[in-house]
């Protein structure tokens, strides 16, 4: 790997001498500048991966006041080079932070081992600075997953003891179709809960790695069909749900699973955002080997600024109001169109409605051979 050293020295001779020691040591001199303006100005061009800097600059604008700059605004290490070693130009260069400090003159093994640490150093503080961001990233995402499971369990939940008290309370004198409304309130409950956690699950899998790939032949109409009688079902016919399927498909081969991630989600998103009996369209489209899943809705539609985080855990929609969710739903669809080798896109307008359209191979065959 190439290192681009920048040479700061207003001394051309004693530049020159750098330069021809750093390219004999194996680096690159991309440029030599006089000032500190002017390293500056180049270093932001160039992108070092280190400055080597005379403190001594002729100009209104020392090595110092350079390297400070160039450090705290660009993050390119510096290392100082100097033939003045007093207290006062120590202690202001201390507070730039270097990489090292070179005394002239010096030799070639001073030179070397000092821009080898000083590089060494630098690359362990870009992993520090990587790691803790990490750690600050999932601190973060521990706290947004406690506060939506805390939200998302407690109606369930309070539905649940309530329902529970009343058949306690009154299952004597009560009759059967009154029992039954109050276990099928916990029976959905339940069943709104463990959708839930097997939402985390699958995001935990997918965020370690772990989430399984198997794609195997399938008949992806009867698939379809049957998918979208299921949601039909659970919408207790509140919207008009319409499947198209255009050209035949005999030699499909996914992951049946993942794609009921993918398609339940879309399918549910569009209805749970869109008025009652507002028409949610299904289209299939099988061509060029691959398969064209569209769904068009005519509900809230998605604002802008939130389409960039789209797909990011936890994230819902500004417009959402009080609609309940988990923001777990478009991730897990993401992660399943990638386990996929595919792709999808979205279209939207606030207030006029959503199309997302998923495209994945029709045929996965050769990638499990």
């Amino acid at each position: 790997m190439t290192v681009n050293i920048m040479v700061v020295e207003d001394e051309i001779i004693i530049a020159m001498d750098i330069k021809e020691r750093l390219k004999k040591l194996g680096y690159t001199v991309p440029a030599i500048v006089a000032s500190g303006e002017k390293a500056i100005q180049k270093a932001e061009e160039i992108q070092p991966d280190l400055v080597l800097m005379d403190i001594m600059l002729k100009g209104a604008m020392d090595g110092v006041e350079a390297a400070d700059i160039i450090w705290n605004r660009l993050r390119f290490p510096v290392v100082f080079l100097t033939a003045n070693t007093d207290i006062k130009t120590i202690e202001r260069a201390k507070k730039t932070q270097p990489f090292g400090y070179l005394v002239k003159p010096f030799e070639e093994k001073e030179l070397y081992t000092t821009i080898e640490i000083a590089l060494a150093r630098h690359q362990a503080e870009i992993e520090i600075r990587k790691a803790l961001e990490k750690e600050k990233e999932l601190g973060e995402l521990k706290s947004r997953f406690v506060t939506m499971v805390s939200h998302e369990f407690r109606t369930p939940m309070a539905t649940i003891l309530f329902s529970a008290g009343l058949l306690e309370k009154y299952q004597s004198i009560w009759h059967e179709e009154k029992k039954m409304t109050h276990i099928h309130r916990i029976q959905t409950a339940i069943e709104h809960m463990t959708d839930l956690l097997n939402d985390v699950l699958v995001v935990g899998k997918a965020e370690a790695g772990k989430l399984e790939f198997r794609p195997a032949p399938m008949d992806l109409e009867g698939f379809c069909h049957q998918l979208l009688e299921d949601i039909k079902h659970a919408d207790k016919e509140c919207h008009p749900l319409e499947l198209t399927i255009q050209s035949a498909v005999s030699n499909a081969c996914m992951d049946e699973n993942l794609l009921r991630h993918i398609l339940t989600n879309l399918l549910s998103n569009a209805i749970k955002y869109s008025p009652q009996n507002s028409p949610v369209q299904f289209q299939l489209l099988c061509q060029d080997g691959q398969a064209v899943f569209q769904i068009r809705d005519a509900g809230i539609g998605i604002n802008p600024e939130d389409e960039k985080q789209l797909f990011e855990m936890f994230h819902r929609g500004t417009n959402v109001g009080n609609i309940s969710g988990t923001g777990l739903g478009l991730t897990i669809v993401k992660k399943s169109v990638d386990l996929h080798q595919g792709q999808i896109a979205v279209e939207s307008e606030p207030g006029v409605g959503t199309t997302f359209t998923v495209t994945l191979p029709l045929n996965l065959d050769s990638q499990i051979s």
